[in-house]
């Protein structure tokens, strides 16, 4: 049974909840998702008023400690009873074995998590993987590639999933510029990045919908997503797709990137696809001021532009289980230009929370790392995860040291999705940790727990003081 503690920013009063279940009352958490939500699939009915575990499972697949080059999970993906890792590697490491792959390979779910032989030996990084609507048979590779198998594919590839991984001939596998990432969503392959250019078509820049037999754009998103971030000093910054989460219901997806406009509407940062429309997806109002500048800076507005070599800072968003609320994780260390005092302003390095509704959607909380990036946000009933490479939470008064009230949350964060507090553990504190390394990039929920996709930079490999899990944690659900 866990111990739940949260402290408000710069408080000493403590509350304390006993036992997840009891959590999710006292944290006045939405109705459960049988109830709210018709769509809800079983996955998310699983996970409510549950917690991972704090301790990690034993013999996960790994990286070493120390290699020549930094490895890394860019994302993980379940299908079926297989896991599946992407990202920058050559060597994985389980129990008292070593195997060679290169930037892609899988495991089996469950314990004891056993390396299979699929091996598609991408020769560079792999940003990205989905499947077409749950059809485990192929797999859809997106990165910075140019062979696959030793095989001719340039940035976007399909590949069987059974032996070592063949590439499938019949579907396109050429993209101008690199891929950053992909989903599926009823017979469409959803594919965003940096490219102008895509398995022939040029119509739809920077994100595409392919057609998942033969990876030509079907016409299914049309969205003339173009600009870039401008403002005083700011770095030279390129527009590009970054990343995508797809709601649990499917018909909504979010999407992160560098560009200033998106179907012709004002967008930054982030935007909001309806994919139930037909015959194509279409833009919601999704929006804030707080990101987007719709209403410029202080006093009328916000503090919508981070720091100049970080132009682009929301680097991934979480639908909550019952898609009513979505998360939102950021690097960007500070404003540009609100000046050195506290408490820090904007969204900046920070853990956020907006309804998933509206227009403008309602804006619920900030939880300020002081200055450090997040990379990765995932939700739960009973919390709200963020992990990258930060060093506090609740830290609005402190940048790159420990500010008043500030509280130590090393790598991963675990929040009250009502207030955006830390869950602090019976001693007070931090309920979850990691090795910062370079950052986790990316949190996966499933029916059975929380995984983390992180890396080995400077030796990195700790989850929860356990050793041997660079690259790769699983926090299960459970007592």
């Amino acid at each position: 049974m866990y111990r739940i503690f949260w402290r408000a920013p710069g408080s000493r009063v403590t509350r304390t909840i006993a036992g997840a279940a009891a959590a999710a009352a006292a944290l006045s958490l939405v109705a459960p998702a049988e109830a709210t939500h018709a769509a809800a699939s079983d996955h998310n009915k699983a996970q409510l008023a549950r917690l991972p575990r704090v301790h990690p499972a034993s013999g996960t697949p790994h990286f070493p400690a120390f290699t020549s080059a930094v490895e890394q999970v860019r994302q993980l993906v379940q299908c079926g009873g297989t896991m599946y890792a992407v990202g920058r590697f050559s060597i994985i490491e389980q129990g008292s074995q070593t195997f060679r792959r290169n930037n892609a390979f899988s495991f089996s779910a469950t314990a004891p998590f056993t390396i299979t032989s699929w091996a598609p030996n991408a020769n560079g990084v792999v940003n990205s993987i989905t499947f077409n609507s749950g059809n485990c048979s192929n797999a859809y590779l997106g990165g910075s590639f140019t062979k696959v198998g030793g095989i001719g594919a340039v940035n976007i590839a399909e590949v069987s999933t059974s032996a070592r991984g063949r590439l499938v001939a019949g579907f396109g596998h050429f993209a101008n510029k690199p891929v950053e990432t992909l989903a599926s969503y009823q017979n469409h392959i959803l594919a965003g990045g940096y490219f102008t250019t895509i398995n022939g078509s040029s119509s739809s820049a920077y994100m595409a919908s392919l057609n998942p037999r033969t990876g030509r754009n079907d016409g299914f998103v049309k969205l003339h997503i173009s600009g870039h971030f401008t403002f005083p000093g700011v770095v030279r910054n390129g527009t590009r797709v970054y990343n995508q989460q797809i709601s649990h219901s499917g018909r909504l997806d979010l999407v992160e990137g560098d560009f200033t406009s998106v179907g012709g509407k004002r967008r930054q940062q982030i935007f909001m696809l309806n994919l139930a429309s037909r015959p194509t997806a279409t833009l919601t109002g999704w929006t804030s001021p707080r990101f987007d500048g719709s209403r410029g800076y202080p006093p009328r507005g916000f503090y919508y532009n981070c720091w100049r070599t970080e132009p682009f800072y929301i680097r991934a968003a979480a639908w909550s289980p019952d898609d009513r609320t979505v998360y939102l994780a950021t690097t960007g260390l500070k404003p540009w230009n609100s000046g050195g005092g506290f408490p820090l302003r904007g969204l900046c390095d920070a853990a956020s929370a907006f309804s998933a509704t509206g227009s403008p959607p309602a804006f619920k909380w900030t939880n300020y790392t002081g200055c450090d990036s997040l990379y990765a946000a995932a939700g739960v009933a009973t919390a709200a995860f963020f992990a990258g490479h930060e060093r506090w939470s609740q830290n609005p008064d402190g940048c790159n040291r420990q500010g008043p009230g500030a509280i130590a949350a090393s790598g991963m964060e675990a929040l009250n999705p009502a207030t955006g507090h830390l869950l602090l553990n019976s001693q007070h504190r931090a309920l979850y940790t990691r090795d910062r390394g370079l950052g986790a990039d990316d949190m996966l929920t499933t029916s059975a727990g929380l995984w983390i996709a992180s890396d080995n930079f400077r030796g990195a490999q700790m989850c929860d003081s356990v050793r041997n899990l660079a690259g790769i944690c699983f926090l299960p659900f459970g007592p």
